[in-house]
């Protein structure tokens, strides 16, 4: 048997290699190029497109092109995979710290609106500071979160910034609290998820990327705003929000979910099957499955 001779050698026809379909590609993309650049560019992109659709169909219809691809001899094969019966273990819950699905637990709703308070006021300390260090008045940072919903504060000059204003003290008291106690409930949802550095994960790692999407956002959405920034001291006062909340929340108690459990057991049709107690223990009242 000869190696060469494709009508012998025991293989696998494929398709044959083709250059059509990137050159058809090419000329699609060429059309398209054409609407934003120029009319020439459009109708040599679909002049290159239908030949190339042409070159394509010609290799496929009637017959296509195949092109065999020999086989190695049997000897050098692959030995077949032999099954191996067996029984499968079967794990229950809890053992060895086996988990169906993560998280197994979560922390409370109210955890999470605690440590949302909390990193909130750690945030309006540090924004303070800034307004104090900067420019002398603790308004000027208020001022700046409300013009987020009134928008000639982006404009407003410091002498401005620096006064008390009541509307702006306002939106901004209920943008700060409502955001924070959005983000307070998130993380109690997300730092389960991440058992072994809790504080480290929501103190600098989430800081840091909202940090970015409201940097990269805000520079599209208000440009004045985003001008009158200070992001260094933004970015410190994440962080102070981040570890107070992440902390808060990370030494609260952890309640188990119910995810694993079928309908029927969250609907309380049925019972779970997993009645810890022990012989010791005294009976559990209440209804039977």
């Amino acid at each position: 048997m000869s190696w060469q001779d494709p009508e012998r050698v025991e293989g696998i026809d494929l398709p044959a290699p083709t250059h059509w379909p990137i050159v058809t590609a090419f000329g699609v993309t060429l059309t398209f190029a054409g609407l934003v650049t120029s009319g020439l560019v459009t109708c040599v992109g679909f002049v290159t497109a239908i030949v190339a659709v042409v070159g394509w169909w010609r290799e496929t219809l009637p017959e296509p092109r195949e092109e065999r691809i020999a086989l190695r001899p049997p000897e050098q094969r692959a030995h077949a995979v032999v099954p191996v019966p067996g029984a499968v273990e079967h794990l229950t819950v809890g053992e060895a710290g086996h988990r169906v699905r993560i998280p197994v637990d979560i922390h409370r709703y109210s955890a999470g609106i605690r440590g949302g308070l909390v990193g909130a006021a750690a945030m309006a300390v540090v924004a303070v500071a800034y307004g104090l260090i900067a420019y002398a008045s603790p308004w000027v940072p208020i001022n700046l979160l409300a013009a987020m919903v009134i928008p000639s504060l982006a404009h407003a000059d410091p002498a401005e910034l620096s006064r008390f204003l009541p509307a702006a003290f306002g939106l901004a008291a209920v943008i700060h609290l409502g955001i924070s106690i959005l983000v307070g409930l998130i993380y109690a949802a997300i730092l389960p998820m991440f058992p072994r550095r809790p504080v480290l994960v929501g103190g600098l790692v989430f800081p840091l990327l909202w940090s970015a999407v409201v940097w990269s956002s805000l520079g599209i959405l208000n440009p004045a705003l985003n001008e009158r920034i200070d992001w260094v001291w933004f970015v410190a006062s994440q962080f102070a929000f981040g570890l107070a909340a992440g902390f808060v929340i990370s030494r609260t108690e952890r309640v188990e979910t119910l995810q694993t459990w079928p309908l029927a057991v969250r609907a309380g049709l049925e019972g779970t099957g997993l009645d810890r107690s022990g012989p010791d223990d005294p009976p559990r009242e209440g209804p039977e499955a």
